[in-house]
């Protein structure tokens, strides 16, 4: 094999090299158009935390926050209007208890107003957003009176999640329990989209 030979198979050897390293590559930096490759991938709020959840009612949408309120909550809506309402109920099961889980996700036009409904609802004594059983929506027989049992709330940005959670009479648990529940369900602010 002449030396001009061997020149142009070992070029041809490294081109194919490149072409290929290249290809193997593109396939791993590939990103479909329209991927954000720093999102994270999606979860499901009702599964993706320390307990699951199954939605029994709901959800109920409105804009008229004071109607769906009571005490002192609904005139604070009347000088304070909000943009929204999103109502709904969960069951979830932990160590042979049964709770009943309300999520209330108002929006407000700005972060200012959300904080400020926080500071009146986590104040006892002033009211707060109906359930969907305290409101006659649903009917569940044997349902709980969530407002007896915890609360938990948050804000984020404009958006104020109010959590109130309580043990079916016939399965009941530990009392810390139900407050691990309600603080883990503000997490189900994120099926009120």
């Amino acid at each position: 094999m002449s030396p001009r030979m061997r020149t142009a198979l070992r070029g041809g050897a490294l081109v194919a090299i490149a072409v290929v390293s290249g290809l193997v590559w593109w396939l791993i930096r590939y990103e479909p158009a329209g991927q954000d490759p720093t999102a994270a991938p999606q979860q499901n709020p009702l599964t993706s935390g320390e307990f699951d959840y199954t939605q029994v009612a709901g959800p109920e949408i409105s804009a008229g926050c004071a109607a769906n309120a009571y005490g002192d909550v609904v005139g604070w809506f009347r000088e304070h209007p909000c943009e929204q309402v999103h109502r709904s109920l969960y069951e979830t099961r932990a160590q042979d208890a049964r709770a009943l889980v309300s999520v209330v996700v108002v929006t407000m036009p700005g972060q200012t107003g959300a904080k400020q409904l926080k500071v009146t609802t986590d104040t006892d004594g002033t009211g707060n957003v109906n359930d969907l059983i305290r409101d006659g929506t649903a009917n569940l027989p044997g349902a709980p009176n969530v407002a007896t049992g915890e609360y938990a709330s948050r804000v984020v940005g404009n958006r104020l999640t109010i959590v109130e959670t309580q043990f079916f009479a016939d399965s009941a648990g530990p009392p810390e329990l139900l407050g691990e529940i309600a603080h883990d369900a503000l997490r189900l602010s994120a099926a009120a989209r």
